[in-house]
Protein backbone atom coordinates (compact mmCIF):
# COMPACT_ATOMS: atom_id res chain seq x y z
CA UNK A 1 0.00 0.00 0.00
CA UNK A 2 1.16 3.30 -0.81
CA UNK A 3 1.37 6.24 1.61
CA UNK A 4 -1.04 8.05 -0.32
CA UNK A 5 -3.53 4.87 0.28
CA UNK A 6 -2.82 4.48 4.18
CA UNK A 7 -5.10 3.62 6.56
CA UNK A 8 -6.10 7.16 8.38
CA UNK A 9 -4.83 7.55 12.36
CA UNK A 10 -7.64 8.11 14.68
CA UNK A 11 -7.27 10.65 17.23
CA UNK A 12 -6.93 8.14 19.94
CA UNK A 13 -4.13 6.37 18.19
CA UNK A 14 -2.90 9.91 16.84
CA UNK A 15 -2.25 10.70 20.95
CA UNK A 16 -0.84 7.37 21.72
CA UNK A 17 1.88 7.70 19.02
CA UNK A 18 2.69 10.83 19.95
CA UNK A 19 2.61 11.02 24.30
CA UNK A 20 5.68 7.59 23.10
CA UNK A 21 7.61 10.39 21.86
CA UNK A 22 8.33 12.47 24.75
CA UNK A 23 7.87 12.11 28.63
CA UNK A 24 5.09 14.15 30.19
CA UNK A 25 4.43 15.17 33.32
CA UNK A 26 2.35 14.86 36.18
CA UNK A 27 1.07 18.40 38.00
CA UNK A 28 2.64 17.85 41.12
CA UNK A 29 6.33 17.24 39.03
CA UNK A 30 5.21 20.11 37.09
CA UNK A 31 4.51 22.53 40.19
CA UNK A 32 8.15 21.93 41.51
CA UNK A 33 10.04 22.09 38.53
CA UNK A 34 8.03 25.62 38.07
CA UNK A 35 8.71 26.90 41.49
CA UNK A 36 12.08 25.46 41.15
CA UNK A 37 12.52 28.22 37.53
CA UNK A 38 12.94 24.63 36.06
CA UNK A 39 10.60 24.65 33.48
CA UNK A 40 8.13 26.99 31.97
CA UNK A 41 4.20 26.69 32.37
CA UNK A 42 2.29 27.46 29.38
CA UNK A 43 -1.58 27.64 29.73
CA UNK A 44 -3.11 26.96 26.10
CA UNK A 45 -6.76 27.34 26.92
CA UNK A 46 -9.14 29.69 25.39
CA UNK A 47 -10.30 32.73 27.66
CA UNK A 48 -13.54 31.54 28.63
CA UNK A 49 -11.87 28.17 30.54
CA UNK A 50 -9.40 30.56 31.88
CA UNK A 51 -11.98 32.83 32.96
CA UNK A 52 -14.56 30.24 34.21
CA UNK A 53 -11.21 27.85 36.33
CA UNK A 54 -8.53 30.30 36.90
CA UNK A 55 -5.43 31.00 36.13
CA UNK A 56 -2.08 29.16 37.11
CA UNK A 57 0.14 31.69 38.94
CA UNK A 58 3.18 32.61 36.57
CA UNK A 59 1.95 30.39 34.36
CA UNK A 60 2.53 32.06 31.00
CA UNK A 61 -1.06 32.02 28.58
CA UNK A 62 -0.46 32.19 25.05
CA UNK A 63 -3.66 31.02 23.15
CA UNK A 64 -3.07 27.83 21.20
CA UNK A 65 -3.22 29.51 17.64
CA UNK A 66 -0.18 31.42 18.43
CA UNK A 67 2.02 29.24 20.82
CA UNK A 68 4.77 27.99 18.06
CA UNK A 69 4.97 31.91 17.07
CA UNK A 70 5.48 33.01 20.96
CA UNK A 71 8.03 29.98 21.55
CA UNK A 72 10.08 30.15 19.00
CA UNK A 73 13.47 31.21 20.44
CA UNK A 74 14.13 32.39 16.72
CA UNK A 75 10.82 33.93 15.93
CA UNK A 76 10.14 37.66 15.37
CA UNK A 77 6.97 37.80 17.76
CA UNK A 78 8.87 35.85 20.30
CA UNK A 79 7.46 35.81 23.93
CA UNK A 80 10.42 37.32 26.18
CA UNK A 81 10.67 33.67 27.95
CA UNK A 82 11.37 31.60 24.76
CA UNK A 83 14.69 32.54 25.14
CA UNK A 84 17.11 29.51 23.50
CA UNK A 85 16.08 25.64 22.55
CA UNK A 86 16.66 24.09 25.42
CA UNK A 87 14.10 25.78 27.37
CA UNK A 88 11.69 23.22 29.41
CA UNK A 89 8.17 24.12 28.80
CA UNK A 90 5.29 22.09 29.92
CA UNK A 91 2.13 22.90 27.99
CA UNK A 92 -1.18 22.64 29.68
CA UNK A 93 -4.56 22.41 27.76
CA UNK A 94 -8.03 21.73 29.57
CA UNK A 95 -7.89 18.19 30.13
CA UNK A 96 -4.70 16.94 28.65
CA UNK A 97 -5.78 16.26 24.71
CA UNK A 98 -5.00 19.17 22.71
CA UNK A 99 -1.25 20.02 24.82
CA UNK A 100 -0.27 16.79 23.14
CA UNK A 101 -0.34 17.28 20.34
CA UNK A 102 1.14 21.28 21.23
CA UNK A 103 3.75 19.51 22.97
CA UNK A 104 4.61 17.72 19.75
CA UNK A 105 4.43 20.89 17.67
CA UNK A 106 6.76 22.48 19.96
CA UNK A 107 9.51 19.52 19.53
CA UNK A 108 9.46 19.88 15.53
CA UNK A 109 10.86 23.52 16.21
CA UNK A 110 13.57 22.56 18.19
CA UNK A 111 12.04 22.65 21.65
CA UNK A 112 13.38 19.49 22.77
CA UNK A 113 12.30 19.48 26.64
CA UNK A 114 8.68 20.44 25.43
CA UNK A 115 6.25 18.71 27.24
CA UNK A 116 2.39 18.85 28.27
CA UNK A 117 0.75 17.85 31.33
CA UNK A 118 -0.77 14.69 32.09
CA UNK A 119 -4.68 15.64 33.16
CA UNK A 120 -4.68 19.46 31.82
CA UNK A 121 -5.24 22.23 33.92
CA UNK A 122 -8.05 19.98 35.75
CA UNK A 123 -5.51 17.72 37.53
CA UNK A 124 -3.91 20.63 38.73
CA UNK A 125 -6.77 22.02 39.83
CA UNK A 126 -7.65 18.10 41.44
CA UNK A 127 -4.14 18.03 42.88
CA UNK A 128 -4.96 21.46 45.00
CA UNK A 129 -2.18 23.74 43.70
CA UNK A 130 -2.70 27.19 43.63
CA UNK A 131 -4.84 28.46 41.38
CA UNK A 132 -5.65 32.19 41.01
CA UNK A 133 -9.55 33.95 40.02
Amino acid sequence: MSAAHEQPLGIDELLKRTRATYERIEARAAYEAARGNKALLVDIRYAALRDRDGLIPGALVVERNELEWRLDPRGSHRAPEATDHDLRVVVICNEGYASTLAAASLHRLGLHRATDLVGGFQAWKAARLPVTS
